[in-house]
Order: C-alpha cells, then structure tokens, then sequence
C-alpha cells in the first residue's frame, strides 16, 4: 500500500535505523535481552555464549563421557562462539550508528532540492518496511540451516567430537546433534542478517544517487559534497572480519591437520579480499558518474569566470598600470584572483569516488588481523618478528 509523503516524512525521519526491526529485533526486544535505548551488546554476547556453547560443555560430560581436549581444542569451533559471533553482535551499533549519521547528515546539508524531499521520505519508509518484514529473515534463517547441514556432512571426520563410530560409518552424537542444529547455524544466521541490512544501505545508495543532489565541485571536502559517504564501508568491516575469521580457522587447520601450506591459499585469499572491496565500496561507485560530471562542468564553468577575471586583472593592472603602480599591492583584485586559483584548484583536484583513506584502513585490517592466526600457523610469530626486525637494520 502506498502511503502519502506527508505520512511518510515523520516515520522516515525519525526511523532511520536499518538495524532496529524486523522479526529477530523484536524477538530480542521481547525477551529484553535489546531495549528501546540500549543494545545490550554484553548481555546478548554472553546469552549466545550460554545457548551455542554451555551446553556442548554439558552434554559432552553427561551424555559423551569422555576427554573434552579435542572438543576444548577445536579451533574453529571456538573461535565461531567466541570472536566472530561477539563481533557481528558488536557490529550492529555501530552499523546501526554510521548508518543513522548518513541520513541524518543528509538532512542537516540540505543536500537535496525540496521536490526531492518527499521522494526521500518514501524511499527511507519504503527501506524500513523492507526492514521489518518477516520473509527475508526466513529465507537467511532456512538457508544457514541448509548450508550448516551440508557443510558438517561432508565434513564429519574433522570433527571427532561430534561423531562416534569409524571410517566411513560415522553418526552424531547428541552433542553433535547440538553443535549441527542449534550451535553452528547462530553464526551462518548472523552473518545473513548483517550482509541483508547491507543490501538495504545499498538500495539506499543507489536510489539516493538518481536524486537531483546539490553537488558542489569546489566544496572543501574534495567530493562535492559527498565525502561523508567515503565512512560507510567501516561499516562492512566486521562482516569481513567475522567472514575472514571463520575462514582463516578453516585454512589453519588444514595448515596444521592436512599438510596445506599458505601458497595453496593465496587465489582464494585475492579472490575474498576482491569481493569485500566490491561489497565494501560497491555502494560508493553509485556516485562516481555525477561526482565526476559534476567535476568536468566545475571546471568548464570556473574555466569561464577565470578567462573573464584573468582578463580584467590583466587589463587594469599589467596593460593600464602606468601610474597606478602603487595602488597594486592594496588592490582586492590581488586576493581575489588568488582565492578563485584555490577554487579552481580545488575542483580540479575533486575525487570523483568518495572514499575516506582512514575507513579503507580500517577495512584493510579488518581482513588482515584475523587473517594473522592462519600465517603463524605454518611461519611462526618468532621468525616473522626475527625477519621484521631484521628489515630495520
């Protein structure tokens, strides 16, 4: 059903959250492990840790008597619970918050013409019905399902812990049971609800850049005016972080277990990284063409008003300038050229792709850092301090 602008512009102005609705939200809100104010993030972490972890621990010592070592030393397993999933829950924050100040900054700018307004209005409502429907968290909940059941199938004999029995004839134990349905799928699931509220920051950046913007080609910020957007991909960052993580235990226990070395990773390693910077500044390229336009009729039309003004300077004060030579230097002709050279400069120097060099760092070590644990499995942390060290002298 569509709603009127006028109907839209006081829910689309203050429901701006791409984070705050939606079936798991409000589940989370039920149960008050969320409140309205507060996101609870300790308190969550530690409720996933109690349901996905606790319990393995439990049943292993009541129902699988024996050793818990390889259980306790499963890598992968662990640092699912422990890192990736707390750093996807931590996540919502501050997506939640980089998200928020966009819109927010847009608004405050006045970077839109009144006519766009309303079209802004729906476009943010029509997000945050997209935001609060039921389907697609189905949809990412069936498919981690799917996924985790495959995966741990064909996958059985790397996970002692969970089976009993030999060879080929491998069954679940109930642990396992456990750790297949309820533990491992909390992550897959989380992981799916990130890259979802994602894909609605990107709708919105794509929509947002048919809009007639008010780009600036000599604004201060070298974007036209649209430099703040070059902070959005901090918020990709912990979905490369917790994605790199679960994938970096994967390829150190083959490193440690299977006789794999680092360079048999080195193509999936590019080809991750490829797909984050596409995911992470994809939203970004929306923009390049009219920042870019925007460039080359800011230089045409200073071009024109620099011809006009060099003209004038030249024809008063290098042509005319017998006996008014000591005039010149307190002429305010002399500042003004020089400010329309810095103006000019400016937009000649405008980047027509709106990215902050501090959030590509971030997102950078997002991937690196967790990535680090897989490359001390095969070189280890001495010889790689040894040979940085070494490098100084």
């Amino acid at each position: 059903m569509d709603l009127s602008s006028k109907t839209n512009a006081p829910v689309a102005r203050t429901e701006v959250s791409l984070f705050r609705g939606g079936p798991f939200y409000r589940l989370q809100q039920s149960t008050r492990l969320i409140a309205p104010d507060e996101w609870n993030v300790g308190r969550r972490i530690t409720f996933v840790i109690a349901v996905a972890w606790v319990p393995l621990v439990l049943m292993k010592l009541l129902f699988n008597r024996g050793s818990l070592t390889p259980f306790l030393r499963d890598y992968g397993m662990n640092v699912r619970v422990f890192i990736a999933v707390p750093v996807l829950i931590a996540a919502q924050p501050l997506m939640e918050s980089i998200f928020r100040k966009m819109v927010n900054h847009i608004y405050a700018a006045r970077l839109l013409d009144d006519e766009d307004l309303p079209r802004m209005d729906e476009l943010l409502a029509r997000l945050v019905r997209l935001r609060d429907s039921w389907l697609p968290e189905v949809i990412i909940l069936l498919l981690a399902a799917v996924r985790t059941t495959f995966i741990y199938q064909t996958q059985l004999p790397q996970y002692p812990w969970m089976t009993y029995g030999t060879g080929n004839d491998l069954h679940l134990t109930l642990t396992g049971w456990y750790a297949l349905l309820v533990s491992a799928p909390i992550l897959q699931f989380l992981v799916g609800l990130t890259l979802w509220k994602w894909l609605l920051w990107t709708v919105f950046a794509f929509r947002f850049s048919k809009f007639n913007l008010r780009i600036v080609a000599s604004h201060p910020d070298g974007n036209g005016g649209l430099g703040f957007l070059g902070m959005t991909p901090l918020a990709f960052a912990p979905v490369a972080c917790a994605t790199t993580i679960v994938i970096g235990a994967t390829f150190r226990r083959q490193i440690l277990h299977e006789g794999a070395h680092l360079n048999h990773f080195v193509l999936p390693a590019i080809v991750l990284a490829a797909i984050f910077l596409i995911m992470a500044l994809g939203p970004l390229a929306f923009f390049v063409p009219r920042l870019a336009a925007a460039r080359r009729r800011g230089m045409m039309d200073y071009a024109i008003l620099g011809q006009i003004q060099s003209t004038d300077f030249h024809e008063k004060w290098i042509v005319a300038r017998v006996g008014h030579d000591g005039e010149f230097m307190g002429a305010p002709e002399i500042s003004t050229l020089c400010d329309y050279g810095q103006a000019y400069e400016k937009i000649e120097n405008m980047k027509p792709f709106p990215l902050d060099k501090g959030a590509l760092i971030g997102l950078a070590l997002a991937v690196v850092i967790p990535a680090l644990p897989t490359v001390v499995a095969e070189i280890p942390l001495v010889v790689i301090l040894k040979q940085l060290l070494g490098a100084l002298r």
